[in-house]
């Protein structure tokens, strides 16, 4: 049997249209080679397949990506995989919900130029995040198609996983797969629609099942992202299949089973405002995801509101992991007194306060002010492994809450099984979702329109299948 030979790479991450910090080459990390392969974790040689990777880009999410930087970065791996030759398949690992300010649909513009390099003949697979955006140009250029399945994100390796064996299955099979796509006018956040709780951890949990039928390769369902006020911002179901017509059936299943549910979509915790969070508080140890201000969902990740009621009610043993401040790191690496709150540009007050120790690890300063803990990040990130506390020297044993910039929490802070309470605050990622602009989305799409009658349409991206 011939060696098939396939490329690897991609880009992702989620760009908050209501974020003023636009992204750019210093906010991704490139990961090439071994490390890259490493990440796939796929047996392909095992395939008789030779993989060739090219790069992937992924950035902790934010506001909208610099154009030239994404013109340069897509031109780049585009020229790259030119250089490979003739190739049998290309494995792509995206997200789905970038936004570039003069780009209607920059995935569907990265895939399509892969696919006029690459001609009709290649496979082409894609991995998404089930918070991506799907269109009729991305589903044109792709021959199958895997989205993650847990929100949060626990399956990402599997997803991975899935992406590559159907494009070594195509390759050995030498049967070209098809997928189908039915838009779904909703729009909620990932808070309200995680698969931890119902309706779906049902839904998805039934996308198992519909993989069984003959003639389905791999089901999935779309949430989209709700922060980017864009034309193309909408669920959708999605379905990699051998047969149209069964497609197209399990394509309007998972369309109507995600639409007959819209109002039972609902957060998965307790949640409310600053001062009903404050005034909730248990005498044990409990959790404040700050969800407005969230990075892993495109918050700028550097208000104090939460900090500056806590610091107002004098409640003590509080843990701040944490709030990004590259200028405050640095007033703190020459004395005490620092400035927090909104130098990145994502609003909220601007505390003026005094530590009264220091104490620096891993490019945050750990700064202890009227005996709560502020964790000062000189870049943005998020704190949601334990070993990003370990690694800060810092004991969750010691506090009585701790408040992280977060939406629905990290596995890991669920499994700590104490109270939790999610605010609803200002930010790029405002829960608010009817409060927001929304000037560019399809009308009408729920919730920011309220309507009945809905029927899935299905496309293969160049025909109406129903």
């Amino acid at each position: 049997m011939a060696i098939k030979k396939i490329a690897v790479g991609g880009i992702s991450t989620e760009c908050s249209t209501y974020s003023p910090l636009y992204q750019n080459e210093s906010d991704f990390v490139s990961l090439q080679g071994q490390t890259l392969l490493d990440l796939v974790g796929f047996p392909f040689d095992d395939y008789g397949i030779e993989t060739y990777p090219i790069f992937f880009n992924r950035s902790v999410p934010g506001g909208p990506i610099e154009s030239q930087y994404f013109r340069q970065t897509k031109d780049k791996f585009i020229a790259e995989l030119d250089s490979l030759g003739t190739l049998d398949g290309v494995l792509l690992i995206m997200h789905g919900a970038i936004f570039v300010d003069d780009i209607d649909d920059p995935e569907g513009e990265w895939i399509e130029a892969v696919r006029d390099v690459v001609g009709e003949d290649c496979i082409v697979s894609v991995s998404f995040d089930l918070h991506g955006q799907v269109t009729d140009k991305i589903v044109n250029n792709i021959d199958a198609f895997a989205a993650y399945r847990t929100a949060p994100h626990i399956d990402v390796e599997e997803t991975y996983k899935r992406a590559s064996k159907m494009l070594a299955d195509a390759l050995i099979s030498n049967q070209r797969p098809t997928v189908l796509w039915s838009p779904i006018p909703m729009l909620v956040s990932g808070e309200m629609s995680s698969t931890f709780v119902e309706p779906c951890q049902s839904i998805y949990k039934n996308l198992e099942s519909l993989d069984q039928r003959q003639g389905i390769i791999d089901s999935n369902l779309m949430v989209g992202y709700v922060w980017a006020d864009t034309q193309r911002a909408a669920a959708s179901a999605v379905v990699t299949c051998t047969n149209k017509k069964v497609g197209t059936e399990v394509c309007q299943i998972i369309a109507n089973l995600y639409w007959d549910s819209r109002q039972q979509l609902k957060f998965d915790m307790r949640s409310g405002d600053i001062s009903s969070a404050i005034n909730s508080l248990p005498k044990n140890f409990s959790i404040i995801a700050d969800s407005g201000d969230n990075p892993t969902a495109g918050g700028v990740g550097d208000r104090a509101d939460v900090l500056e009621a806590v610091l107002s009610k004098k409640i003590e043993h509080v843990l701040f992991a944490g709030i990004a401040s590259e200028s405050a790191y640095n007033e703190l690496q020459k004395g005490n007194k620092f400035n927090i709150g909104g130098s990145f540009g994502g609003g909220g007050p601007n505390l003026e306060l005094n530590a009264d120790e220091v104490y620096f690890e891993e490019q945050c300063a750990i700064a202890r002010v009227q005996n709560i803990t502020i964790v000062v990040s000189k870049r943005r990130r998020p704190f949601h492994y334990l070993s990003d506390f370990n690694h800060l020297r810092l004991k969750l044993q010691d506090y009585r809450l701790l408040v992280v910039k977060s939406g629905y929490l990290s596995p890991e802070l669920q499994g700590l099984s104490c109270p939790s309470f999610m605010v609803l605050s200002n930010g790029a990622v405002n829960q608010d979702l009817k409060n927001i602009d929304n000037h560019h989305r399809k009308k009408p799409t729920f919730p920011f329109q309220e309507f009945n009658e809905f029927a899935p349409e299905v496309s293969d991206g160049s025909n109406l299948l129903s």
